[in-house]
């Protein structure tokens, strides 16, 4: 850009700073010279050196600042001056001394120490030992001490700046408890460039330049002996972090929009749920080794909760004689266990309850999001408390076939996956089972989703008849990642504020 266009250019801020950087390189300096607030001037700073007028560094500096106790010595007094004091009207026992004062013991012995180094008290023995005062002592209170004076500046105080008096006084409140502190801090120092002083050599402090066209401007024709600022619109600026919704929780919601475009319907069901509709309403014997998988959590308060009679019946018929031309489980079926409270372990638990509703349409489609617990270790792919989304089509004639693209069809619409498998897999409350596998570019093949159609032991109790229902569980947090290019599942619930601003958001 041509330095004159460039100069035209200049933020009212560049044009009040940059005559004052070749006396005033510190930014609080720098600050107080120009008129403006130290943010004002840094954000003046970074934008001359994004147009490379000048170049910012950082230097430490040392500065000594009031520590606790410095802080009440200001305000009452040092210790050793409340000691000489107390003793101007009479010699005092030591122990006395103390209670007079308001000291504390460790404050009368440095007190004790330091006045007889300044030959302003002596101790006399007699039936106990005393403090009295010296001639040397009285002159002392018409006398400030150094350590007096060096309290009263105007701290911060920058140790580079301090008189030999005020060194030596720092050294001695150094050694005491609490009473001055020594910290670092990081300056802004900036430097003009070549590029920078031939702008202040244009006299950039032209009050005819116009940041702002007003309609007064326009009216009285003042514009015309004005000159107009250029905008650069390629300037670097500060970012804006809009408000959106959680990456994640943005995620949920569009899976939820895309089953509803689809024409599912969505049910839903309690996070505290019996074993009847986690297990036992899904064919599942309640002697059987599959529901150690679950690794269930049990709730304490309260143990039990009622289900109709009437399902449990038929429920418990199909498990101890069959249904649908099953011989069953052969077992006797528990009424009060399967009315045990537990928190939900799948998203296959609201299914039975959608099934057994009368608001049940034939042929229908149904899902959930639903939010599941189960005892597991964190690691990249696994929480003890996650989401999926599961569901059922329910119409006479259903196929594996048909569950097979539906299957495709989730991974594709909801993350954008091409690559899966569709592998044999085993549930109890399913036949045939699949589950499908996708490929995550950095972790390799995940499952994604269990599946299958519904057994007739299952659905018959529960519908009134035998009828295909093809059913899905999937692990929405595992899509998610597909869709969010994560790689690791604890990256959803994040509470970092950087990550939360510059995630995608569906």
């Amino acid at each position: 850009m041509d330095i004159k266009k460039l100069a035209q250019s200049l933020h009212p801020y560049e044009r009040r700073v940059l005559p004052e950087l070749a006396d005033h390189p510190y930014l609080a300096d720098l600050a107080t010279a120009s008129g403006l607030k130290e943010v004002e001037a840094m954000r003046a700073l970074q934008w001359l050196e994004n147009k490379k007028a000048v170049t910012i560094s950082t230097e430490p500096r040392e500065l000594v600042v009031l520590d606790k106790n410095g802080q009440e010595y200001l305000k009452k007094g040092l210790p050793e001056r409340r000691f000489l004091v107390a003793l101007k009207d009479k010699e005092l026992p030591l122990s006395k001394i103390a209670e007079k004062t308001g000291l504390a013991h460790e404050e009368v012995n440095i007190s004790l120490g330091l006045l007889r180094q300044k030959s302003a008290i002596i101790l006399l023995k007699d039936k106990e030992l005393k403090v009295k005062i010296t001639d040397h002592g009285k002159h002392l209170f018409n006398t400030e001490f150094l350590e007096e004076k060096f309290l009263k500046k105007q701290f911060p105080v920058e140790t580079s700046q301090l008189t030999p008096e005020d060194k030596h006084s720092l050294e001695q409140l150094k050694r005491r408890k609490q009473i001055i502190a020594i910290e670092t801090q990081r300056i802004k120092k900036a430097k003009l460039t070549d590029l920078g002083k031939k702008l202040v050599s244009l006299g950039v402090r032209d009050e005819n330049i116009v940041d702002t066209i007003t309609p007064q401007l326009l009216r009285a024709n003042e514009w015309k002996n004005k000159t107009i600022r250029r905008y650069d619109v390629t300037i670097n600026v500060p970012q804006v972090a809009g408000g959106k919704k959680q990456p994640y929780l943005s995620f949920l919601d569009h899976v939820r929009q895309k089953f509803i475009a689809l024409g599912f319907t969505e049910c839903a069901g309690p996070i505290v749920e019996q074993e009847f509709w986690n297990m036992d309403a899904l064919y599942m014997p309640q002697f059987h080794s599959a529901r150690d998988i679950h690794d269930a959590y049990f709730v304490s308060q309260p143990p039990y909760t009622k289900i109709d009679p009437k399902l449990i019946k038929k429920v418990k018929e199909a498990h101890e004689h069959g249904a649908a031309g099953s011989t069953g489980w052969k077992y006797h079926f528990n009424e009060q266990r399967t009315q045990r409270n537990i928190l939900r372990s799948h998203d296959t638990a609201v299914s039975p309850r959608m099934l057994a509703s009368p608001n049940l349409q034939i042929p229908g489609k149904y899902f959930q999001i639903t939010r599941c617990f189960r005892h597991d270790v964190i690691d990249a792919t696994h929480l003890p408390d996650f989401d999926q989304v599961g569901g059922f089509v329910i119409q006479e004639g259903l196929t594996l076939r048909h569950l097979f693209s539906l299957l495709r069809m989730f991974a594709k619409e909801f993350a954008g996956i091409e690559e899966v498998r569709l592998v044999p897999g085993y549930f109890p409350f399913t036949e045939p089972s699949v589950e499908l596998y996708a490929k995550h570019p950095t972790l390799g093949w995940i499952e994604l989703a269990g599946a299958g159609i519904f057994r007739p032991e299952m659905v018959k109790p529960l519908v009134g008849k035998d009828i295909s229902v093809i059913a899905w569980g999937v692990g929405i947090s595992r899509l998610a990642m597909f869709a969010l290019n994560m790689n690791d599942v604890r990256q959803l619930f994040s509470h970092d504020l950087a990550f939360l601003r510059n995630a995608r958001v569906i």
